[in-house]
């Protein structure tokens, strides 16, 4: 069916872009998978390489047959204050 898009099981995993005061830089993690998973000084470039990160860690599960931790997005993470 054209217009159905399938959903990546990167998509699961939330992943959250912050400044850290104490390393002077933006630090990347996607809770539920690893904790600061990269830094940098552009909020864009550290997210892209989150991603990628993301894509890496879920490819590594599933070569080693290990069952994916479970999902994380839409469960509260975001917009907590």
């Amino acid at each position: 069916y054209r217009g159905i898009a399938t959903m990546k099981d990167s998509a699961r995993y939330i992943k959250i872009v912050e400044w850290s005061e104490e390393d002077q830089c933006y630090v990347g993690s996607s809770p539920g998978l690893f904790i600061a998973g990269c830094h940098g000084d552009d909020e864009e470039s550290v997210f892209h390489e989150l991603c990628s990160i993301v894509e890496e860690t879920i490819s590594i599960y599933k070569a080693d047959g290990k069952e994916l931790p479970p999902a994380t997005s839409g469960k509260g993470f975001a917009n907590v204050a």
